[in-house]
């Protein structure tokens, strides 16, 4: 018998593959709902995502489950040849250079068309080209880009990047840990921008840089719960047992025992700390130091007609140094033409990250009208929307702070120290869609190989 504690996309992925086996097992939800983060709902005919809308194509996972699951005839792509994403500097709005790939410039003569940076900036990006490779000790992304591009580059490119994936602050991630792909180029190569320039030159882009499905992402949800053995109710408990473990599941007013023989873990790593204090103390402390961010999303949809706004692409960003609450807006139908009718305009304001959780204590109208402000401060949109809703994520994201990769790997060592404990979910070797079903199917997997 298997109990797996998080009905989030992790904890779904490992219930498909141990159903597919023929082994019991028993997801464990707390919510009344399973998908974590992932919610999708319909207003007519406008597909609204709650959490995330769509997932990186360069990872496989998700792709292959999708397919696996009969869904890939709902796959949708990002239309990367009219994607055009905005910055604001200086209270307007400016276009982020094309070849932009995250914070590097890999086609010159746009970065040097911009008034996003400055001259002086643009100059330090030109001798970044000529570095040579160096190693460092894990620091953090400000350092990181800093070192390579100057702190302009880091306020007004990476930080407000970073943000939008992360919710995260860049004085205290860790570049190793959220762009280890960066950090091997500096080892092996040096210049970032030379690197990503021959890469740039050498290959052709054939798959569109974000995927989703036309329907949402609660299809893929749905078609998971689907299979899994769904008891909803909180883990109050988890001991250690002579066949396994014992778990105690509140449900209906009631606190019963379940015994297994292993436990995938695929909680956040605060209430995963809580619940293993009993089997292992260490291990749940250092679960508990992985900090989260919260966020929150107003999804907001106007009448093209009466839309007197910026058309702003597929959204813009807010740089932290100009930043009042909103973090980014995304022009919904822009991104995912399929998910928006012709005669509807959806935006999605996003608020939060580090330092902001405070934002999600505000009521719903308040949260609105303060979305409404800043859209009409940087858009000059007065036009009132015909749907709202509001969304919370509260401690959802995690975040790899400095020393993340030391701190992995000795809750690794822990948790493989404990016969039949399996950890799964956002807070260990990736934050998203792909990396969650990974660590979830892996979880399985080993499961699976000792029955």
């Amino acid at each position: 018998m298997v109990i797996i504690v998080g009905g989030g996309v992790a904890g779904l992925s490992a219930a498909y593959d141990l159903a597919n086996a023929g082994i019991p097992h028993t997801l464990i939800e707390k919510q009344p709902r399973v998908g974590g983060v992932i919610e999708t709902r319909q207003w007519e005919g406008c597909v609204m995502e709650c959490g995330p809308d769509s997932f990186i194509s360069a990872k496989p996972e998700a792709m292959k489950l999708i397919q696996e699951l009969g869904l890939a005839g709902d796959v949708i792509g990002s239309k990367d040849e009219e994607r055009v994403t905005y910055i604001q500097r200086h209270g307007k709005l400016v276009r982020l250079p094309e070849g932009t790939t995250m914070f590097v410039p890999t086609r010159p003569s746009s970065m040097l068309a911009s008034p996003l940076v400055g001259w002086g900036t643009k100059i330090r990006m030109g001798l970044e080209f000529f570095r040579g490779p160096e190693t460092h000790p894990d620091r953090s992304v400000s350092e990181f880009v800093t070192d390579h591009f100057g702190r302009e580059t880091l306020d007004y490119l990476a930080e407000p990047l970073l943000s939008g994936v992360y919710g995260g602050d860049p004085d205290q991630l860790s570049v190793a840990s959220v762009l280890p792909r960066f950090v091997e180029m500096e080892r092996t190569k040096g210049s970032l921008a030379r690197t990503l320039m021959a890469a740039r030159s050498s290959a052709k882009r054939t798959e569109p840089l974000f995927r989703t499905l036309k329907s949402g992402l609660g299809c893929l949800v749905d078609r998971l719960a689907a299979k899994a053995n769904v008891v909803h109710g909180a883990a109050e408990a988890i001991e250690k047992s002579e066949g396994g473990f014992r778990v105690r599941v509140a449900s209906k007013g009631t606190g019963d025992w379940m015994e297994a023989d292993h436990l995938v873990v695929a909680c956040p790593a605060w209430a995963a700390g809580e619940l293993l204090c009993d089997v292992d103390s260490r291990l749940a402390s250092l679960l508990r130091m992985i900090p989260y961010t919260s966020s929150a999303i107003t999804q907001m949809v106007f009448r093209a007609s009466e839309f007197d706004g910026q058309r702003a692409g597929t959204g813009f960003l807010v740089p932290r140094a100009e930043r009042r609450r909103l973090m980014a807006c995304t022009f919904v139908g822009t991104k995912f033409p399929h998910r928006v009718p012709a005669d509807k305009i959806t935006l999605r304001c996003f608020f939060g990250g580090s330092g902001n959780d405070a934002v999600l204590e505000e009521p719903d109208d308040a949260l609105i009208a303060i979305a409404r402000e800043e859209l009409r401060a940087i858009l000059g949109l007065t036009a009132a929307p015909i749907f709202t809703g509001v969304y919370r994520w509260p401690r959802a994201m995690a975040q790899y702070i400095v020393g993340h990769g030391a701190r992995l790997k000795e809750i690794e060592s822990h948790a493989s120290a404990v016969p039949g404990l399996h950890l799964a979910g956002n807070a260990y070797t990736g934050i998203g869609i792909p990396d969650c079903i990974r660590m979830g199917r892996q979880a399985a997997a080993r499961i699976i190989a000792t029955s």
